[in-house]
């Protein structure tokens, strides 16, 4: 029977964190999904711990050299099976174990189904949450978690896959595309569904050029009639600050020579 639920972790040379993923999983309460493993070659024991579990725990597994991480993310869809896709790479976990049975029971309908999710950095811990209604100025500030959103598997047939010569913000781009391009209908859940450590590449500050130039490339080759009205608004909200602290506006105002902008 088709499961609900495909579960995909990637992983290289993140023995600690693959393990921790790993067991999150394997003692959630409900358990009616399949558990996919896609690793990257690694060489510092996470294979052998991955054959130890396999027989049990994996739907499908690999270990050999690819291309990145959104490489080994499309591997991971192209093998899954399960009506929606859940992407908890290593060093990921649910929020407790009893999530996955208390929430499964949204998955349907909505292409994309995302929930909040525990950010747990050294110096910032918090639960993050999400907005109800997406929009393409929402996507310039932020992202949608990936370790917490359902994706339906149809709807990398209508987007596409993941970017692979992206390195950092193929998800982003992916969301952005499914929200705003091709109207994908989406559901927010008030619930915490995973945690999130800022330990990865997209958290580094080094990284923040290459995350800038990703975007630049999608917004200008994809969004540029998007962009030019986002700067004529702003253009426009720097001319009405500049009015409404003119003194003479203001005067104007005062007496009643002018509404109030």
């Amino acid at each position: 029977m088709k499961p609900k639920i495909s579960i995909i972790t990637v992983n290289y040379n993140n023995l600690e964190g693959l393990q921790q993923t790993i067991e999150s999983v394997s003692s959630q309460t409900w358990q009616e999904f399949e558990h996919i493993i896609i690793d990257g070659g690694s060489t510092d024991g996470s294979v052998a711990y991955i054959e130890g579990k396999a027989s049990s725990l994996f739907t499908y597994w690999v270990s050999e050299p690819d291309k990145g991480v959104y490489h080994a993310m499309n591997k991971g869809i192209t093998k899954a099976s399960g009506e929606y896709l859940l992407f908890l790479n290593s060093g990921d976990h649910f929020y407790n174990k009893k999530v996955l049975e208390k929430n499964q029971h949204f998955l349907i309908d909505y292409d994309l189904i995302y929930f909040n999710m525990y950010v747990n950095g050294e110096n910032k811990k918090l639960i993050k949450e999400y907005p109800d209604t997406l929009s393409f100025a929402y996507f310039l500030k932020d992202n949608l978690p990936h370790p917490s959103i359902f994706i339906k598997k149809e709807l990398f047939q209508t987007v596409g896959l993941f970017k692979e010569d992206f390195k950092i913000v193929a998800d982003w781009k992916f969301f952005i595309d499914s929200v705003c391009k091709y109207n994908a209908s989406y559901l927010h859940i008030n619930n915490t569904l995973t945690t999130f450590y800022l330990d990865g590449i997209s958290s580094l500050p080094e990284n923040k050029v290459i995350i800038d130039t990703e975007k630049q490339e999608v917004l200008q080759s994809d969004y540029s009639a998007y962009m030019q009205d986002l700067e004529d608004v702003l253009k426009y909200m720097t001319i009405v600050h500049s009015l409404r602290r003119s003194r003479i506006i203001k005067w104007l105002i005062r007496f009643g020579l002018l509404n109030k902008i």
